[in-house]
C-alpha cells in the first residue's frame, strides 16, 4: 500500500497502523489469517506489581498496535521509591488489576498467560517447610566391633539452617552384612552395639535447601516448592483455587519457567517411591549409591536413583499440574530444560512445551554484526531445541513456544536486525509460538529509560527499537501463521537413549540436570547427537522419541503411529543401555511392518534390580532376532528403503523446515550463508506447482517450476539473510512471481543529504547537511548523545537506465529505517540486507526520504557520563551481559544513522 505524503510528521505518526492493515489486505487467499497466537507474545514483567489501570491499558494498546498477540505476566521485585504503589501478589487489589488486564486485553484481541507465582521457580508464602524443596542429607559413622553406639543422630548443624528430618539408619558390616536400624531409633537417638564385625552407619535425612523464590514480587516471597510431591503441589495451589475463581477460561495458559530449583534431589517419601518403582530397597545399597568410584553396581544404582527423580517430577508434579490447570480451562506452558529427567516426556507433559535460547549465535551473513564486547556466546543448538518441538510433535501438541532473545546483546545494544536470524533458527527447529524476553511494565510517570528488567532486550515503548519493532513482529507473525498451519512433516524418529547418561558415574555426582548451558556434559559428542546432526545435514526431518512414547507406538500401513502423527521410520543410534521392554516393543513393531533401523545394538539393560537375568533375556532376544535387529552399515540406504526422500536442497546451504497442510507441503527456507542462493531448488515432492510467499512483505506469486519424477524443481533467488515460504499446489493460484535481476552495477546516490532529528533525546540536535554518509555521532556532542529518530532527505536525478524496478540498498543502517520515494511510502528496512525495491523512478528529479532510528545505548551512555542515576531497582539491579556491574561510561558511542554509501540498482523482471 502506498500513502501520499503531504504532511510527513502526521504520516510518520500513523504509519505503522496503516501499514499493518495494508499487510492484512494483501494476498488474503495465500496467507492464513494472522491470529493473536501467530503473533509474537511478550513476557511482561510487573515490577513490584506497581501497576494501575491507565498504564495497563496504555501498555496493552502499545502491544496491540505494534503487533504483539498476547502477554505472559510475571510479577517480580520492585522499583525504589515506588513502595507505596506495590501490590501484594493475589491480594484483592492484585486480582482487580489482573481482571482489568484480561478485560482490556480481550477488547484488543490479545490474550493473557500468567505464572503460578512470582519470579521463579514456583514457591511463595504458602509453602510450609514440610512442602519446601528437599535435599538428601547423609551422615556417616564408623563403629568398631563390640563398640556401643549411643548418639542423638542429627545432620550437621553447620550445613543445615533448618533441622533435617531423620528417615532411616542403616548399618553395613565389613563382612558384607546389612542391618536396617531404623526401628531401633528412640526419637533420633540410636543405642546399638556392633556385635559381629566393624560397621559403617549411614543416616538418611530429608533436609531442606532453604531456597527462596528468586526475584520475588511483594507478597510472593517464600520457600521454593518440593517439585517431587503431589501433596506439596496440591497445598501450593490452594490460594490460586480461591483467587482465580471467575478467571476460568479467561486466562489462556499457566506458565512454569526453566527448572532452577537448586540443590533439591530428594523428597520425604523418596525411599518408598524408589522401592515401588525400582523393585528393591535402596537403603541396602547406600555405600554403592554414595561411592565416587566408577563401578558397574554403583553406576546402576545411581541410574535408578536418577530415573526415580525423573519419574517423580513427571508423575507427581508436572502431569498433576497440567491436570489442575486443565480442570480450570487453562492450558499449561512448561520449560522442562534444566530438569533432572527425560526432557522429552517432561516437555510433553504440558500443553505447550517451551524451550529457550540464551546469548548470541554467529552467522555468516555479510553485514550481520556480532561485536565481541557486547555479546555472550549463545547456546541455541538445533539439537537441543528439537527436544521441545519433538515432544510437541509426537504428543500431538500444536504449539511449541520459546523464550526468545534472552541476553542477545548487552542492555540497549540489541538491534532488530540481530534478532532476525536468531528467531529464524528457532522456527527452523519446530518453534512456532515465540515469546519475547521480555517487556517491562513502565508507567508514564517513570523517567526515561523507564523501568527495566535486568536480563532482557526490553521490547517496550521506552526503547528506541520500538519505533520499527512492528517490522520484526510482523515477520514473525507471517512465518508463524504458516508454521502453525497443518501438522509437522518430519518423517524420521530418532530414539533418545537417556539411560546412557543416567548410567554414567558423572564424577560420582548422584544428581544430574539436563541443562541447556552444559550440553558438553550430556549431549555433545554422543552417538545420538552425531546421528541427529548427520540426518539433519542430509535433509531429513527428525523428531526424537522416548521409551515411554515407543511404548505407545502402533503400526498402520507400514507407518509408525504415535499420538501426534505418523512416521516412516525409527532410527536407533548406537547406545549402551536400553530397557528390555523398549527392545521388545521395537522388535514387535518391526515384525508388524514398521521400519526400525538399528545403527547399533544395546549391550545391556539399565538399572540394578535383577539386571543380570534381564541381560540374559536381552542377549537371547537379540540372538533370536538377528535378521530383524541387524545393524545397518548404510543409514541413508535404509531410510530410502523406508521410502524416505531427503530434501537435497540442503546441499545449497539453505536451512528448512517442512509442514503438511491437507496433503500439500509448506516449506520455510532460510539463507544464513554468506552468498545469494539461486537457481532451480529441488523439493522432495512430485509434480507440483509452487506458490512463493515472502514473509518480509507478504508478496506472493507462483514460481517457475520443472517437474520431475519424484522432485519438483522451483526457481528461487534468496539473498544472504533472507527467507521465503513455499506452498505446493496442484494448480497455480496466483500471478507469476517476479524474478528481478540486476541489469547494471549499483549506482551511488550523491549529493547533499538534509538531516533532521525528529524525536528522541536527551535533546533534539540541530539539523545538519551531510555530503558523505557516516555515523551521525561524529557531527556534534549533541548528536553523539542522541538516541531516537532522524530523517534523511536527498534530491537526486534518475539515472538514464531502463528498469522494471529499482532496488535501494541503504548499506550499513544503524539501526532501522522507513523509506519514502517522491512522497509515497515504500516500506521499512530493519534487517540485513537493508534493501528494498522502490518501483519506478520519475524522469529527472526524485526525492528520497529515509527515516532512521538508532539504539538507546548512546543516550544511556550520556546519562551515566553526566552522573545521572537511573538504576533504581531492588534485588538484582542492573548488570551487564556477564552479570557484572552495569557501567555504560565504559562504552564508546555506537554508530548511528546511515553510515555508508546508499545505492540504487536497476532491475529487470525475467518473466514478463
Amino acid at each position: 500500500m502506498k500513502i501520499k505524503l503531504t504532511y510527513l510528521p502526521f504520516v510518520i505518526g500513523i504509519l505503522f497502523s496503516l501499514n499493518g492493515a495494508a499487510q492484512q489486505n494483501k494476498s488474503e487467499t495465500a496467507w492464513p489469517e494472522t491470529k493473536n497466537v501467530s503473533k509474537p507474545w511478550a513476557r511482561w514483567w510487573w515490577m513490584g506489581s506497581a501497576v494501575d489501570k491507565p498504564n495497563l491499558k496504555s501498555s496493552l494498546i502499545d502491544f496491540q498496535k505494534v503487533g504483539i498477540g498476547g502477554v505472559e505476566i510475571t510479577p517480580i521485585y520492585g522499583v525504589k521509591g515506588e513502595e507505596s504503589n506495590f501490590i501484594d501478589y493475589l491480594s484483592p487489589k492484585y486480582m482487580e488489576m489482573l481482571g482489568y488486564t484480561v478485560k482490556i486485553a480481550d477488547s484488543l484481541g490479545l490474550q493473557v498467560d500468567m505464572v503460578l507465582g512470582t519470579g521463579w521457580p514456583y514457591g511463595g508464602p504458602q509453602v510450609s517447610l514440610e512442602n519446601a524443596a528437599t535435599k538428601l542429607v547423609v551422615e556417616k559413622y564408623e563403629v568398631k566391633k563390640n563398640e556401643q553406639f549411643n548418639k542423638d543422630i542429627k545432620a550437621d548443624p553447620a550445613q543445615e539452617k533448618v533441622p533435617a528430618q531423620l528417615l532411616a539408619v542403616s548399618a553395613y558390616g565389613a563382612d558384607g552384612s546389612y542391618l536396617d536400624l531404623t526401628n531401633e531409633l528412640k526419637g533420633n537417638v540410636l543405642n546399638w552395639k556392633a556385635k559381629k564385625t566393624n560397621y559403617t552407619l549411614y543416616a538418611i535425612f530429608a533436609g531442606k535447601t532453604g531456597q527462596q523464590v528468586k526475584r520475588a514480587a511483594p507478597g510472593g516471597k517464600g520457600y521454593t516448592l518440593d517439585h517431587f510431591s503431589t501433596e506439596a503441589l496440591n497445598a501450593y495451589v490452594v490460594p490460586f483455587d480461591k483467587a482465580l475463581v471467575g478467571f476460568e477460561g479467561k486466562l489462556r495458559a499457566i506458565f512454569n519457567d526453566s527448572y532452577e530449583v537448586y540443590g533439591t534431589d530428594f523428597t520425604p517419601l523418596f525411599l518408598q517411591e524408589f522401592e515401588k518403582r525400582r523393585g528393591y530397597d535402596l537403603k541396602k545399597y547406600l555405600p554403592q549409591l554414595f561411592s565416587k568410584e566408577d563401578s558397574e553396581i554403583g553406576n546402576r544404582i545411581k541410574s535408578d536413583y536418577r530415573e526415580t527423580i525423573s519419574d517423580l517430577l513427571l508423575n507427581k508434579f508436572d502431569l498433576p499440574w497440567t491436570k489442575w490447570a486443565n480442570s480450570k480451562n487453562y492450558k499449561t506452558k512448561l520449560q522442562a530444560h534444566g530438569s533432572p529427567g527425560n526432557l522429552i516426556d517432561l516437555y510433553a507433559s504440558a500443553d505447550i512445551p517451551e524451550c529457550e535460547t540464551f546469548g548470541s549465535m554467529p552467522y555468516d551473513i555479510p553485514g550481520f554484526r556480532r561485536e565481541k564486547e557486547d555479546i555472550r556466546d549463545g547456546d541455541a543448538d538445533p539439537v537441543m531445541l528439537k527436544f521441545s518441538s519433538s515432544a510437541a510433535h509426537i504428543a500431538g501438541k500444536p504449539l511449541t513456544s520459546s523464550e526468545t532473545f534472552t541476553w542477545l546483546r548487552d542492555h540497549f545494544k540489541t538491534a532488530l536486525s540481530q534478532c532476525k536470524p536468531e528467531v529464524e533458527d528457532l522456527m527452523l527447529n519446530g518453534i512456532n509460538h515465540v515469546f519475547l524476553h521480555g517487556s517491562t511494565y513502565s508507567p508514564k510517570r517513570a523517567e526515561w529509560p523507564g523501568w527495566k528488567f535486568y536480563a532482557s532486550v526490553n521490547f517496550n515503548a521506552t526503547n528506541s527499537i520500538w519505533e520499527d519493532a512492528s517490522g520484526l513482529f510482523n515477520y514473525i507473525a507471517n512465518c508463524q501463521s504458516l508454521l502453525q498451519a497443518g501438522k509437522p512433516d518430519n518423517e524420521t524418529l530418532l530414539y533418545y537413549p537417556v539411560y546412557d547418561t543416567w548410567g554414567k558415574n558423572l564424577g560420582g555426582n548422584l544428581f544430574f540436570q539436563f541443562k541447556i548451558h552444559s550440553l558438553k556434559e550430556w549431549l555433545h559428542g554422543t552417538p545420538f547427537y552425531d546421528t541427529t546432526k548427520k540426518l539433519m545435514e542430509n535433509g531429513y526431518g527428525v523428531d526424537f522419541v522416548s521409551d515411554a512414547f515407543i511404548a505407545q507406538a502402533k503400526v498402520k500401513d507400514g507407518m509408525l503411529v504415535l499420538p501426534g502423527g505418523s512416521y516412516k521410520s525409527l532410527v536407533v543410534p548406537n547406545c549402551d543401555k536400553m530397557p528390555l521392554p523398549t527392545l521388545e516393543k521395537l522388535i514387535a513393531l518391526k515384525k508388524e511392518g514398521a521400519h526400525i533401523i538399528f545403527e547399533g545394538l544395546p549391550k545391556s539393560v539399565p538399572g540394578f534390580n535383577d539386571y543380570q537375568a534381564q541381560n540374559e533375556k536381552l542377549e537371547a532376544l537379540l540372538s533370536s532376532n538377528k535378521t530383524i535387529v541387524n545393524p545397518v552399515s548404510d543409514l541413508f540406504k535404509a531410510l530410502a528403503e523406508a521410502n524416505e526422500q531427503p530434501e537435497t536442497l540442503v546441499t545449497t546451504g539453505l536451512k528448512f523446515i517442512r509442514r503438511d497442510l491437507d496433503g500439500e507441503k509448506i516449506y520455510y527456507l532460510v539463507n544464513h550463508t554468506a552468498k545469494t542462493i539461486e537457481g532451480f531448488i529441488p523439493l522432495a515432492v512430485a509434480n507440483k506447482e509452487v506458490l512463493i510467499l515472502d514473509p518480509l512483505n507478504r508478496k506472493t506469486g507462483n514460481a517457475i517450476v520443472k517437474k520431475e519424477r519424484q522432485t519438483t524443481l522451483v526457481k528461487l533467488r534468496i539473498e544472504s539473510g533472507k527467507s521465503l515460504l513455499l506452498k505446493t499446489e496442484n494448480t497455480a493460484s496466483e500471478k507469476p512471481w517476479k524474478y528481478y535481476e540486476a541489469t547494471a552495477e549499483p549506482i551511488a546516490l550523491k549529493g547533499d543529504w538534509k538531516l533532521t532529528f525528529e524525536k528522541g533525546g536527551p535533546a533534539l540536535p540541530a539539523p545538519a547537511k551531510v555530503t558523505t554518509l557516516e555515523s551521525w555521532t561524529k557531527i556534534s556532542p549533541e548528536t553523539e548523545a542522541f538516541s531516537g529518530t532522524a530523517l534523511y532527505t536527498l534530491q537526486f536525478d534518475a539515472p538514464k537506465v531502463a528498469a522494471d524496478n529499482w532496488q535501494l540498498n541503504l548499506g550499513d543502517v544503524r539501526e532501522s529505517a522507513k523509506i519514502w520515494l517522491n512522497g509515497e511510502y515504500i516500506g521499512e528496512a530493519w534487517s540485513v540486507p537493508f534493501t528494498i525495491n522502490l518501483g519506478k523512478l520519475k524522469k529527472g528529479k526524485n526525492e528520497l526520504k529515509v527515516q532512521v532510528t538508532n539504539l538507546s545505548a548512546n543516550r544511556v551512555r550520556d546519562m551515566e557520563m553526566k552522573g545521572k542515576e537511573w538504576k533504581i531497582f531492588y534485588e538484582i539491579n542492573m548488570v551487564d551481559k556477564d552479570y557484572n556491574k552495569f557501567d555504560a561510561t565504559k562504552w564508546t558511542p555506537m554508530p548511528s544513522g546511515l553510515t555508508s554509501p546508499v545505492t540504487i540498482t536497476p532491475l529487470k523482471n525475467e518473466v514478463n
